[in-house]
């Protein structure tokens, strides 16, 4: 007898990008430079010295973008919003060119039936405002909250799902203490207030769409189960370390109102003892939860994995994706059941999930990317199996709708259901678009 995985009514299918990744122009129409257009054209910090300067075009070439997720069927498109696209200076005058584009975008996408989904911030700093400190700067919560009410009351009555951050994990973790993101600091010291300010941004941002907004907003993270390698105790306590510093760390301020006690025992003297009113800023009521899924890590203690001490440990057998991520799709399951039971039952969206293989740079037709399909069958199948087990799971977003600029790995990562021919930018659907859409067709029928 063939399992049953058809979903929810009403659940919501998309696809996802963000502005630096697709959209290209980045200084076009009165737009401002971000950190991420510093990074790209600061020499070496880029593989092959690529630059978001034209990426997948999107921003000239949206609407013929979105008549193709019209054609695949996606039900959604989650996209972000480039803060100096809207703001040059990250805060005062509005860029009327700018806010423009973003709502011709929505505007396209409702008339195609698509859902726009939007996000606030996905890494983009305008670089304006890292010349203030960037996230090390207490002000820039409330910069951020102007700048997100200038998007709430400009398209709130069209954009009915609103995120605020997207991954404030990488942010800091690469941004701050490791250098291999925007703005490319490594420091111990201004991680952890890195980190606090984003919340708390977050917090304001939110605390503005209550005073604006009629819809739904929240918050997006990812979320990477530790698993330990053996049952030592040296091994237990690096995966504690491991899942308080990337889990643990931004969701317990947003529903329990503290950190976990491990941030103290990784950060030493660089920890903070941040007051009451911070965290009462933080948890403010969400409407939704977004989880970005890709992997999960199998901890080992490491005298050498600096601060968290615990490293990752390769699985034999194991099936990795071109980032050295393993396949473990019963890892979204684990995730999903966890987040409900430490944290309650909240409305979930899996907000990114998906995988890069070695997709050629050029194709003549169709690309039969097996891989990508299996990956997304297996993954989705275990959201299905996350519902029946009680977890209110809303919504899925592929990762990514495109091939595009995969942060400082350039163009070298393909995630995309769509394959672009950089030189050319032709855009190609991939069978994992074919299979995808006949997911959605069915409401997940296909996957037994």
């Amino acid at each position: 007898m063939t399992a049953d995985f058809r979903f929810p009514a009403g659940f919501l299918w998309g696809a996802a990008t963000s502005a630096y990744q697709v959209e290209g122009s980045p200084l076009a129409d009165g737009a401002g430079p971000s950190i991420w257009q510093r990074f790209a054209h600061t020499p070496g910090l880029m593989r092959d010295g690529d630059t978001g300067d034209v990426a997948c075009d999107h921003y000239r070439r949206f609407r013929d973008d979105v008549a193709l997720m019209r054609d695949l069927g996606l039900k959604a498109y989650r996209f972000s919003v480039s803060w100096s696209r809207v703001l040059p200076e990250g805060r005062g005058k509005v860029n009327a060119a700018g806010l423009g584009f973003y709502e011709r975008l929505v505007d396209t996408l409702l008339e195609n039936g698509i859902t726009p989904t939007a996000t606030l911030f996905h890494w983009d700093l305008p670089a304006a405002l890292d010349d203030r400190g960037g996230w090390l700067n207490p002000d820039l919560a409330a910069w951020f909250a102007d700048y997100a009410s200038v998007l709430f009351r400009a398209l709130d009555d069209r954009i009915k799902m609103w995120a605020t951050l997207n991954e404030p994990w990488v942010v800091t973790d690469g941004g701050y203490l490791h250098g291999a993101l925007a703005p490319g600091h490594r420091n111990l010291y201004e991680t952890p207030i890195a980190s606090h300010n984003l919340l708390r941004a977050h917090g304001a941002a939110v605390q503005a769409y209550r005073a604006e907004g009629k819809n739904r907003i929240g918050l997006v993270v990812n979320l990477e189960p530790k698993y330990p390698a053996s049952q030592s105790k040296e091994d237990l306590a690096a995966t504690r370390r491991a899942d308080a510093y990337m889990n643990r760390q931004y969701l317990d301020p947003a529903f329990l109102r503290c950190y976990p006690d491990e941030m103290r025992e990784i950060f030493g003297d660089a920890w903070h003892d941040w007051p009451q009113q911070d965290f009462d800023l933080i948890a403010q009521k969400l409407d939704f939860l977004g989880i970005n899924y890709y992997t999960r890590s199998v901890a080992k203690a490491d005298a050498r994995a600096w601060p968290v001490f615990a490293a990752p440990e390769r699985q034999e057998g194991a099936i990795y994706t071109e980032t050295g991520w393993e396949v473990y799709p019963q890892g979204l399951a684990d995730t999903l059941n966890w987040v409900r039971t430490r944290y309650g039952q909240i409305p979930l969206y899996i907000t990114e999930n998906g995988a890069a293989f070695r997709d050629p740079p050029t194709v003549d037709k169709m690309l039969d990317d097996t891989s990508r399909v299996d990956y997304l069958r297996s993954h989705l199948r275990a959201v299905h199996g996350a519902i029946q087990a009680g977890c209110d799971v809303r919504g899925y977003f592929a990762w990514s709708l495109f091939d595009n600029l995969e942060w400082s790995l350039g163009f070298s990562k393909r995630f995309g259901i769509v394959h672009v021919d950089f030189k050319t930018l032709k855009r190609t659907p991939k069978a994992s678009s074919k299979f995808y859409r006949s997911v959605i067709e069915s409401n997940g029928a296909v996957l037994g």
